[in-house]
C-alpha cells in the first residue's frame, strides 16, 4: 500500500495525459477504486457522457446477431446508457453510489505495507 498513489496523483496524472490526447476527456471517477475513466467524446451527448453499458439491451442485440447469421450488425451507440451523475468526473460523490453504504476506517494504526 506504501507504493500506491494518492487519488489526487492519479487525477493529477490522468489530467496530463488526456491533454496529450485529442478527443479524449476523463468522464468518470471511482476515487475508492482510485480509477478514471478515459472516453472519447463521441460518447458526451449534448454535454452529457453515455459510458454505461445497457446490458439488456447488448443481449438483444448479440441475440439478433446470432439468429440473423451475423447480418443484423449493431455499434457501441445501441447499447450505450446514460452515466449516473455520481460517477461523473467532479460529481460530489466521487464514484461513490448514493445508494450504497460507505465504510470508513475508524483506526489507521496498522501498518498495512508489509514491511
Amino acid at each position: 500500500m506504501a507504493n500506491v498513489p494518492w487519488h489526487e496523483e492519479v487525477v493529477r496524472f490522468v489530467r496530463e495525459l488526456v491533454a496529450l490526447i485529442p478527443d479524449y476527456e476523463i468522464a468518470c471517477e471511482h476515487e475508492h477504486s482510485n480509477c478514471l475513466l478515459v472516453a472519447h467524446r463521441q460518447f458526451k451527448i449534448d454535454g452529457e457522457w453515455w459510458t454505461w453499458i445497457d446490458y439488456g439491451r447488448f443481449q438483444e442485440l448479440i441475440q439478433e446477431y446470432e439468429d440473423s447469421g451475423g447480418l443484423k450488425t449493431f455499434s457501441t451507440k445501441d447499447y450505450m446508457a446514460k452515466t449516473p451523475p455520481w460517477a461523473v468526473f467532479g460529481a460530489r460523490e466521487r464514484g461513490f453510489d448514493p445508494r450504497d453504504t460507505r465504510y470508513q476506517r475508524k483506526s489507521r494504526s496498522k501498518d498495512l505495507s508489509g514491511c
